[in-house]
């Protein structure tokens, strides 16, 4: 099994929050605490999961935190469009393309450690 830190899926993570941290720089001071928040929590989430599953020593475990880090990928992806609706961003199509590859890492790393858990 591989550490987290050598799984692309886990690399392409830690890009992604760091896209979101400069994005989120750009919002409005009264969204500091609110839809700023949101976004960074969701996007940290991301690794913070893959990494932890990775930790567990249990494919079942590691299975389960990708799926949490599968579902937070799913909240930033509905908060950029929020932020998107919102005009606090204007074009999101390459941080969306950016969601959308790590949504693939994940369901391949997924299907995976699943035939693990199975085998």
């Amino acid at each position: 099994m591989k550490g987290h830190r050598d799984l692309r899926v886990w690399q392409e993570s830690i890009g992604l929050v760091k896209d979101i941290y400069t994005l989120t720089g750009q919002f409005p001071e009264e969204e500091k605490f609110g839809l700023v928040t949101q976004m960074r929590r969701s996007a940290v989430s991301i690794p913070s999961n893959i990494a932890e599953g990775a930790a567990r020593g249990s494919q079942r475990e590691f299975a389960q935190f990708l799926v949490i880090a599968r579902g937070s990928l799913s909240e930033l992806e509905t908060q950029l469009i929020i932020a998107k609706e919102l005009n606090y961003l204007s074009d999101i199509s390459g941080i969306e393309n950016r969601v959308q590859a790590i949504f693939l890492l994940l369901a391949g790393l997924l299907n995976k450690v699943k035939k693990k858990v199975a085998a």
